[in-house]
């Protein structure tokens, strides 16, 4: 056996596992568990989407696409993203990439350098931290939980340096459901442009708002388009996780350098997935919105539970996460989950994971079937009522 010390990359050894995963794999194999834990939507991809790639397996489509991906699915990319007043040529300003994990890996790698700093707003999706980390550069942690899970143009600005090179958003947020208030993102364009930075922005939940929220991105405001970074999929709006389909849309010049890395990389997203996504990009908003219904009926339900037993938490404008409040029961958010894990078989997400302004929370996952939520909320409150007769 070779001993050198150098065999791995020092990077990577420093690049700790997936504290999601971690929990996920506790309940593999599992019956008697209740997960809260993994965002995934429990409803199956749309019909008319499985029937398109059907088709297309049977005539035998089954090659590579241009690494760019069909022209036809980013020509649908373009029309949709038109919707939000954003206005990308398909032929070089949309990159069909497999997931949005690849688009943020591989837009991360196309624009920093070793030395530059980048801010992340946390509690932050799991992968911005160490994707970000293996490129070399100062992560600057922006807490959000001290204005209600939000960024603000003010604490963005309050932290840009001139090594700043690019700011990393979500709104809708995974893992809180908070979405940037409109005038808040505008504020923020603004200084983007002001300091001239990249502007990363994580769209993947846009389609799942409520109460008459509408999303709106910060790539549509005047002049950020020379700025703005607008990652998407359909993992999530069309339950299509296991196609592994996403996107990015950017400006030319930034895309020539984020093809390459796509091409040599990947080559391109399946064929499959591609064509099913442009059907959906067509005719399934309709199943979007029957499943963005029921999950602003799962959420009105899991809000409602939690605020009887007592545990604070802000109602989620999107996605389909809630980021409850566990600090009354004195436990650390990792103790929280796995106690609950252990003894009352549920499993949800310590918000330590996901960066500043975690700790003290966790990630409940409300895309889950409405009777599964309701023995969890009564389970959570077992644990509850069982802690508080102790402290007595």
């Amino acid at each position: 056996m070779n001993t050198r010390d150098d065999r791995f990359s020092r990077k990577m050894l420093a690049t700790a596992p997936s504290g999601i995963r971690k929990f996920f794999d506790m309940i593999i194999g599992r019956d008697d568990i209740i997960s809260l834990g993994v965002g995934e939507p429990d409803f199956p991809t749309p019909w008319l989407m499985r029937e398109e790639a059907f088709y297309h397996l049977e005539q035998g489509h089954t090659s590579y696409t241009s690494n760019w991906g069909l022209l036809e699915l980013r020509e649908q990319i373009a029309k949709y993203l038109e919707r939000y007043n954003m206005y990308y040529n398909p032929k070089n300003e949309v990159l069909v990439t497999i997931g949005v994990s690849e688009a943020v890996d591989a837009v991360l790698r196309a624009v920093l350098n070793p030395g530059d700093e980048i801010i992340i707003c946390e509690p932050s999706y799991v992968s911005y931290q160490p994707l970000a980390a293996l490129c070399g550069v100062k992560l600057v942690h922006l807490d959000t939980s001290v204005n209600g899970f939000y960024p603000t143009a003010g604490q963005v600005e309050s932290v840009i340096t001139p090594q700043t090179k690019a700011l990393m958003i979500c709104s809708p947020s995974n893992p809180t459901g908070r979405m940037i208030p409109e005038e808040e993102l505008r504020k923020i364009a603004a200084v983007v442009k002001k300091h001239q930075i990249w502007c990363l922005s994580d769209e993947v939940y846009c389609e799942l708002v409520y109460d008459n929220h509408r999303h709106v991105s910060i790539g549509s405001f005047p002049g950020m388009k020379d700025y703005a970074i607008i990652l998407n999929g359909f993992s999530k709006a069309f339950a299509m996780t296991g196609w592994r389909i996403g996107y990015v849309a950017c400006n030319s010049e930034l895309m020539a350098q984020v093809f390459k890395l796509h091409q040599y990389s990947t080559i391109c997203a399946p064929i499959m997935s591609q064509y099913a996504a442009a059907e959906g990009l067509r005719n399934g908003f309709g199943e979007v919105e029957k499943m963005r219904i029921s999950y602003q009926q799962r959420r009105n339900l899991m809000y409602k539970a939690f605020c009887d037993m007592g545990l604070p938490v802000i109602e989620p404008e999107g996605a389909f996460y809630m980021f409850p409040d566990i600090r009354s029961t004195g436990l650390s958010s990792e103790a929280f989950a796995t106690e609950l894990i252990q003894k009352y078989q549920v499993a949800v997400v310590p918000g330590s994971v996901f960066g500043s302004g975690g700790e003290g929370y966790v990630r409940c996952c409300y895309a889950t079937d409405i009777e599964k939520i309701k023995t969890a909320m009564s389970r959570i409150r077992d644990m509850l009522e069982e802690r508080r007769k102790v402290k007595k």
